[in-house]
């Protein structure tokens, strides 16, 4: 396997149509507080959860860390790296005829991810060779190097210390943003009298939140609830437009905002510190509770 040990590794997911990754809530609560505590577990219908052992093919790179989080200020936004959706399959060094048998049989029709499922010695062969969403420095040169200069479907085939790969990139984007917006930030916007319009905004507190203190324009969207509002949030929502994500104190907000993220929204931002850190840092009008 190619991608490095800090993130998913081996963790193939269906194609782009078809992806839907759900989470699980529980709830617990403790005596010295009123609120409950939510624990935010992946819970994956089309591919394994993120939590598998590390592959053997796991990359001997050293960890590079992603980019695209950031807890600081949101005025300098990062992102704008390409990301590429990669699938592939792997054999031994020494099976270079069945290499080649397969590159023929791919340019006669066959689908390489039904090759890599009977094929590959990947674990990622059981879900037909895919390696998810990727950006530079998350694989091995050899890998990375093919896979950055392939053209878009078409099979390519490249050595690593692996074996042999041919692989296919189906798909490519500008790599996503999810950051943190301080309370300050976010009221200097509202000053906008376009940014309502322009961006999106969802709070995730329960109902009996929102009644004790909101602030103007955000959907509800309690995460309690997520079972409801989680698959059709891609045909109600813009994935192009800036959203915001608030809840009360900035845990339960930066959980779905990762959510989000991972649904292909191109720019997150979790509200820093909640309703709360708002109410008490920029606008002393709204409740606290």
């Amino acid at each position: 396997m190619l991608r490095i040990s800090h993130l998913r590794v081996g963790v193939a997911i269906s194609k782009p149509s078809s992806i839907s990754t759900l989470p699980s809530i529980s709830f617990s609560s403790s005596p010295s507080s009123s609120h409950s505590h939510l624990t935010f577990i992946p819970k994956t219908f089309l591919f394994r959860p993120p939590s598998l052992p590390l592959s053997p093919f796991t990359s001997i790179m050293a960890p590079k860390a992603s980019a695209s989080y950031s807890t600081g200020s949101s005025s300098g936004e990062g992102g704008g790296e390409r990301e590429i959706l990669v699938q592939h399959l792997l054999v031994k060094e020494e099976d270079q005829k069945l290499l080649l048998d397969l590159l023929q049989r791919i340019s006669k029709g066959e689908d390489l991810s039904d090759l890599a499922v009977e094929y590959s010695i990947c674990p990622s062969k059981d879900e037909g060779g895919m390696l998810g969403w990727v950006r530079k420095g998350q694989m091995v040169p050899e890998f990375e190097e093919a896979a950055f200069g392939a053209p878009l479907n078409k099979v390519v085939r490249c050595k690593t210390q692996f074996g042999w790969h041919l692989l296919q990139v189906l798909s490519e984007r500008e790599e996503s943003l999810l950051q943190d917006i301080q309370p300050a930030e976010l009221h200097a916007k509202f000053q906008d009298p376009n940014f309502s319009e322009e961006a999106q905004l969802i709070d995730v507190r329960e109902p009996e939140e929102v009644d004790k203190a909101s602030l103007p324009g955000f959907t509800v969207l309690p995460l309690r609830q997520f079972g409801t509002w989680g698959p059709e949030v891609t045909t109600k929502f813009d994935p192009q437009k800036d959203t915001y994500v608030m809840c009360h104190h900035g845990v339960r907000s930066l959980q779905v905002s990762k959510w989000l993220q991972s649904q292909g929204f191109r720019k997150v931002y979790n509200v820093s510190g909640g309703i709360h850190a708002y109410a008490v840092q920029v606008d002393p009008s709204v409740p606290k509770y």
